[in-house]
């Protein structure tokens, strides 16, 4: 999957982002862009039906089971272990509604989790079951800080990749060790690394993923994935069942409950075809540059930003040690307002967000150096 970064031309998929012409676009932590090559493959599936109605459906399918391939590489999982979701919350509401809670449970997460993995576990506690939010110190809550605040009675972990608010990225690996050797579930909210940071999902024993397609992943709003580990499918109880989640759902007229043998279980009914070709055409490129080329290339942009924002007397209040850095930086000055900054950016074309008082950059591969200086010379 790797390729030597020099044989990348960089250029080339930078073309396929139009916005790209006008924007120093620096926010794909929040809603990134679309390319041209998702909107081609969003278009064929609607020129398909918009020609051929419910005759295009087998090429369509077929697009579908690509992108769950597809899918299933990008996180080093099994395509049978890959089910579409609307969004992040539907992953998250799939494995917290699934696990067979018991009154007296716990669940251990991070007091600073974005609301998305947050409140379909609140939820939980009309069932008897008890949340512990373990809270930040500077900025960080670890692996061993998760792991120090499990009881013999926790169930689940449940943990951004990265927070979306300072871009600390946790050890996973850590915390999928320590999860797998006391039987207690790993649940991963991955959709502020996937796209930017590689990974593998049983390699850091990982047992649900969940995650949004529409930031870092660069596809359509309302298509995401959700990772279900293969030896689970069993334990999760399907709670939203649905007629395409069934082994024989054209049988129309038998009710057969039997869920299918795989995370397709998950799926409920018609799925969002025009999403998920576009996500999956997304996913497709970046096993095609290779996910550490882009991973490297995101950490390069944020390494150049961070040094070019300290050198001109502006705070990084993003962790920024080798394995807790990631593409998304944060920073302020002391002394000037954020917000004005903040505005003075907007107006010259640079897109980014506020978050917590100060300006979260996220750049991504199809980004250039040359708008790096342009954002600095600006401050």
């Amino acid at each position: 999957m790797k390729q030597a970064e020099h044989a990348i031309d960089w250029s080339r998929y930078r073309a396929e982002f139009p916005a790209a012409k006008r924007y120093i676009y620096f926010n794909h932590a929040a809603v990134s862009p679309l390319s041209t090559r998702v909107l081609a493959a969003m278009n064929a599936v609607a020129s398909g039906f918009l020609e051929r109605g419910v005759l295009c459906e087998e090429e369509v399918f077929a697009r579908v089971a690509a992108a769950r391939e597809a899918a299933a590489r990008l996180i080093g999982a099994r395509s049978e272990e890959i089910a579409f979701v609307k969004n992040t919350t539907q992953g998250v509401l799939i494995a917290a509604q699934g696990i067979r809670w018991k009154r007296g449970d716990n669940l251990v997460m991070p007091a600073i989790e974005f609301p998305a993995n947050v409140y379909p576990w609140l939820a939980l506690e009309r069932r008897g079951v008890r949340v512990i939010l373990v809270p930040p110190r500077d900025g960080r809550i670890t692996a061993e800080m998760l792991a120090g605040a499990c009881t013999e009675r926790t169930r689940c972990v449940t943990v951004s990749s990265v927070q979306f608010s300072n871009g600390y990225r946790i050890d996973l690996e850590a915390l999928g060790r320590f999860c797998r050797e006391r039987g207690i579930y790993l649940h991963v909210d991955a959709i502020q690394s996937l796209g930017m940071l590689a990974c593998d999902v049983h390699a850091l024993k990982i047992d649900f993923l969940s995650a949004g397609g529409h930031k870092w992943l660069l596809g359509p709003t309302g298509a995401g994935l959700f990772y279900c580990r293969k030896e689970l499918l069993d334990e999760l109880d399907v709670w939203n069942p649905g007629w395409l989640g069934v082994k024989n759902a054209r049988s129309y007229l038998e009710y057969d409950p039997t869920p299918l043998p795989d995370a397709r279980r998950y799926e409920e009914g018609s799925l969002n075809l025009y999403g998920i070709a576009g996500l999956g055409a997304s996913i497709e490129r970046f096993l095609e540059i290779g996910t550490t080329n882009v991973e490297e290339r995101i950490l390069g942009l944020t390494d150049l930003l961070e040094e070019g924002i300290r050198s001109r007397g502006y705070r990084i209040v993003s962790p920024r040690e080798k394995k807790e850095r990631s593409g998304i930086l944060c920073f302020l000055h002391p002394g000037e307002g954020t917000e004005a900054l903040y505005t003075k950016l907007s107006a010259a074309c640079v897109v980014a967000s506020l978050r917590q008082g100060a300006i979260r950059l996220a750049p991504h591969f199809y980004n250039e150096g040359e708008e790096v200086e342009r954002l600095l010379d600006l401050l």
